[in-house]
């Protein structure tokens, strides 16, 4: 059925029933109720809150509240707001060309009070898409209170020889403009006091004073938040009538699991790539990618104030990806399928990732970093290599074997290598999944180099940038080398170029 098109039209469909009259947080409620009875997913592409995050929100939207979403950087609070939106009518109507969305049935702007009355039923009724209804606004200290609730205008006072204290003479801010539909504003500690005080009104009584004049907006509207908790003390605070008049304070969390994270990633990062490469992300890699994020949120260097974003994992797994893209170009490969080592080359997308404590500045943001990834690949090769027999390899370099390998070296190099070594292989194909035979040679190489790598992260076998992977006991043997040539014990050096990593 065709919606109506003018006032008349409009106002025998609402009578009929046709068309539902209620205000913004009943018709979310009411949108909820629907898609919980029917079992849609309420919230879709927010992952690992169902059992934490999701239930609260479903609380708060069934309770018909303004609130808070509470947490550190990189949990998606603003991606939950804009999912609000998908809790909306697809389209209510307006009055056409108002720049507060008034309802064509109960206008309280003054211009549309007088059109209503000279148009009568013939006026046309526009209607507003859902998109539309959804305002969001970042915090900042320079935000002033014309900006949110907006001012009077002495041009159109002038204009219209009008009283500075008429409707007519008001200038509109977004918190008016967000009428009859949802306003976020993310990091509300950074709204300074005076700002936050003029939100008292909208949040109690449902409407707002402009000015200090009698003019009184009784607006429709639900009001979210986000805010970091430590920004409470550490750039501005949320003054505590303002806190109490938000109906729930709902705190976020990081993903509770590696899987969770791992899902999280793989839904943001971008690893679908152009250039005609076949990309393949070994589930290994993916592990490791995310456990660095995990061991960052638990390290002592790393400040757990200001948190780890999820966007670690999401910036460093594209990183990686393009390592592997780089390395299969130059090697002539179709296939590009990143390795372990690849997450030394990602250091760039995670060392701005967090905040470090003394002890942490005192070794620097990339020596933190590799211990981060070293730890991580310890933790996930445990998994993998659970019940498998890596004795073979590990007799094998403290026979005085040693391998060569770098981050550039084509995966066909990479078997060559991996054949001298007794059981490398086997291990590999038990790891990937894949009779050697079968897989294509860039995917067993990364396998034989998670093996590497994780013998190493596990202190079984070491590495060196001169030697590459070597026994441990020879290195205890070694003499001492100058001090400006020693590397950082235990830690690759950076992915560059392809410089050699010796095994031994």
């Amino acid at each position: 059925m065709p919606s109506p098109s003018t006032l008349g039209e409009l106002r025998a469909a609402v009578e009929a029933g046709r068309v539902p009259r209620r205000t913004v947080r009943q018709e979310v409620r009411e949108n909820l109720i629907r898609k919980l009875a029917a079992g849609e997913r309420v919230f879709p592409g927010i992952v690992g809150y169902d059992e934490t995050v999701i239930p609260q929100l479903v609380n708060a939207i069934l309770s018909r509240h303004n609130f808070i979403l509470l947490g550190l950087r990189g949990q998606a609070k603003s991606r939950i707001l804009r999912a609000l939106v998908s809790l909306l009518d697809e389209a209510i109507p307006a009055v056409p060309g108002c720049e507060i969305h008034d309802d064509p049935l109960w206008p309280i702007c003054p211009v549309c009070r007088a059109r209503v009355e000279e148009e009568g039923n013939a006026m046309p009724v526009a209607w507003l898409a859902r998109e539309a209804r959804y305002v969001e606004k970042l915090a900042t200290p320079d935000v002033t209170i014309a900006d949110i609730v907006g001012d009077v205008d002495p041009i159109k006072a002038a204009r219209g020889g009008v009283q500075l204290s008429s409707d007519l003479t008001m200038h509109y801010g977004l918190l008016p403009r967000s009428n009859r539909g949802i306003f976020a504003i993310n990091e509300l500690p950074d709204l300074a006091g005076k700002i936050q005080v003029g939100l008292f009104n909208i949040l109690q009584e449902g409407d707002v004073q402009i000015k200090g004049y009698p003019v009184r907006l009784p607006l429709d509207v639900m009001l979210v938040f986000t805010a970091n908790p430590e920004d409470y003390t550490a750039r501005g605070k949320i003054i505590t009538p303002l806190k109490d008049r938000i109906g729930s304070e709902i705190r976020t969390h990081y993903p509770a699991t590696r899987a969770d994270g791992v899902a999280i990633t793989a839904q943001e990062a971008w690893l679908e790539r152009d250039g005609g490469l076949e990309v393949r992300v070994p589930a290994y890699v993916r592990e490791v990618v995310e456990e660095v994020a995990f061991q960052a949120r638990a390290d002592k260097k790393v400040d757990r104030r200001s948190g780890v974003s999820q966007r670690l994992p999401i910036t460093s797994l594209e990183n990686v990806v393009s390592n592997a893209e780089r390395r299969a170009l130059g090697a002539g490969e179709r296939l590009a399928v990143p390795r372990v080592t690849d997450v030394y080359a990602a250091l760039p997308a995670m060392t701005g990732k967090f905040e470090l404590e003394y002890e942490g500045e005192m070794k620097g943001a990339e020596t933190v970093a590799r211990e981060l990834v070293r730890a991580a690949v310890a933790n996930v090769f445990a998994g993998f290599s659970e019940g498998l027999d890596t004795r073979l390899v590990v007799e094998w370099f403290d026979g005085g074997g040693t391998l060569q390998l770098g981050d550039a070296t084509p995966g066909a190099e990479v078997l060559r290598q991996a054949r001298k070594v007794k059981g490398l292989l086997e291990l590999a194909s038990r790891i990937s999944g894949e009779p050697e035979r079968d897989a294509p040679a860039p995917l067993t190489a990364s396998a034989v180099d998670f093996v590497l790598e994780g013998l190493y992260a596990t202190k079984r076998i070491a590495r060196s940038e001169e030697r590459g992977y070597h026994a441990t006991e020879t290195v205890s043997r070694r003499p001492a080398r100058p001090a400006e040539h020693v590397f950082d014990e235990g830690f690759p050096a950076p992915a560059q170029g392809g410089k050699k990593k010796y095994y031994n």
